[in-house]
This record gives structure tokens, C-alpha cells and sequence, in this order.
């Protein structure tokens, strides 16, 4: 009786623990094959066919379709620069250059991965409407007032969340993407 009791016991704790650690990888998604570049993260294998179980549940989840392998890389960033997470309160530069590629486009989406709802309705920037200085790099202003320059209007979240995809890049998932050139994100103002 008492081997039964142990067992039972042992099991349900197994059952609780092991689900209950999917849950929390499939929910934050961030726990396998993530690489991390400054304040960026990326998933180089997710839309590939060497992508970890816990990433396809938590794109069959979250319903995503992931960028294929052959075709880019998306990066993401939750936080600035100096690793405070990025705040509506506040205002931000991301200043820098892209890895080489045909195409990039930068978008700001709330923290439940929502695009930013805004006024002006506009989201983002592309690379061929990026204003760049004459050494190639560029600086977007992401606030909630009108800027000069690239500017995208910052909504009403509370947090936000950056996306950039890089389109036709010769860039792989065997790339050494921790030292890529991304742009920082750089808090400017608070309120």
C-alpha cells in the first residue's frame, strides 16, 4: 500500500512539474534555440524543419507563421539597451544599421504581440523610406509626439515590443548572429 501511495504520489508531482514547465515554455517561447544579440532576441530555427517541439506549440499557439529559413530573420526586442523593458511611459531612439539584406522592415506591436493601435495608424518603417545619414545608419524615433525625421507614434500600451524582420538576407540560422550589426534601442525621455 504504501509503494502505491509513493508512487501516486511521485507521478502526480512528475505530471504537475513536467506540464507545467511546457506550459511556461510554450508560453514565453523563450527557453530554446533563442539567440540573443544586444537587446534582440531571434529564433533563426523556427521556421525551419530543425525547430525545437516547444517552438512549433508556441507558434501553433500563438498562431504565427515564422519567416522560412531560406527567407529571413526576425528579431525582437522586449527591452532597451540598458535591459529596462520598453515603456509607453517613455520615448525611444533606435539608431544604428541593419545586417545586409533586400529588405527590412521595423515594427512596434504591444505586448501581447498586437500591432500598436495609433491615431496616425502607422506602425512602423520599411528600409526604402528610412531617411539615413551619409554613413548609412539611420535613427527612428519611436514617441508619442510628432518628431522630426523617422518618426513612428508610440499608442496607449503600456509596453511594447519591436519586431524587425530581415527579408533575402545572406544571413542563416548557422550564422554567427550574436554579433550582427543591429540598431540599439536607446531610452530617451520618460514621463
Amino acid at each position: 500500500m504504501r509503494f502505491l501511495l509513493n508512487f501516486l504520489l511521485t507521478t502526480s508531482i512528475a505530471a504537475v512539474v513536467g506540464l507545467g514547465l511546457t506550459y511556461f515554455a510554450v508560453e514565453h517561447g523563450r527557453l530554446f534555440g533563442a539567440v540573443h544579440a544586444g537587446e534582440w532576441d531571434a529564433w533563426p530555427r523556427a521556421g525551419s524543419l530543425q525547430a525545437d517541439p516547444y517552438t512549433r506549440a508556441r507558434l501553433a499557439r500563438t498562431r504565427e507563421i515564422p519567416i522560412g529559413a531560406g527567407e529571413g530573420l526576425v528579431f525582437i526586442a522586449d527591452s532597451d539597451a540598458g535591459g529596462e523593458t520598453l515603456s509607453g511611459d517613455c520615448d525611444y531612439r533606435i539608431v544604428g544599421q541593419t545586417p545586409p539584406a533586400r529588405l527590412w522592415t521595423l515594427t512596434v506591436y504591444d505586448a501581447d504581440g498586437r500591432l500598436m493601435d495609433t491615431p496616425l495608424g502607422r506602425h512602423g518603417f520599411t528600409s526604402p523610406e528610412v531617411l539615413r545619414r551619409s554613413d548609412g545608419e539611420f535613427e527612428i524615433m519611436l514617441a508619442k509626439e510628432a518628431r522630426p525625421g523617422n518618426w513612428v507614434q508610440a499608442g496607449a500600451a503600456e509596453r511594447y515590443r519591436l519586431v524587425l524582420r530581415i527579408y533575402d538576407t545572406p544571413l542563416t540560422a548557422t550564422s554567427d548572429i550574436e554579433n550582427l550589426p543591429l540598431p540599439r534601442v536607446l531610452r530617451a525621455a520618460c514621463r
